[in-house]
């Protein structure tokens, strides 16, 4: 039986609590570093890699690489310092290319 498991990668203050939940952590300073793990969990069969969106605005081709991949599956998530708005985005980009339109409207006035 093959067991999946699940990452974090981002600054150490933001992903540090996601131990607790038996994730595995990654912290990393920049882009690259973030990178470089991100490809070796891919390697290793992670099913799941969550990344925080600061560390992923700067990721580039290797955030393009894993876009559409079934495993792993990359998801966006805020650092502690706040969302800069691009895992909704991610959602919704998603959703449109799947339905035709993009039915995930935003409040007026954000």
């Amino acid at each position: 039986m093959s067991m999946y498991r699940i990452g974090v990668i981002g600054d150490k203050d933001s992903i540090l609590g996601f131990k607790a939940l038996g994730i595995w952590v990654f912290p990393v300073v920049d882009s690259e570093e973030a990178s470089t793990i991100l490809k070796k969990l891919a390697r290793e069969k992670y099913a799941v890699v969550f990344i925080t969106e600061p560390i992923a605005k700067d990721m580039g081709e290797t955030m393009e690489r894993f876009k559409d991949s079934l495993f792993p599956a990359v998801i966006l998530i805020p650092s502690n310092q706040g969302t800069l708005g691009l895992g909704i985005q991610g959602v919704k980009d998603t959703v449109e290319k799947a339905i035709g339109a993009d039915i995930l409207f935003e409040k007026e006035g954000r």
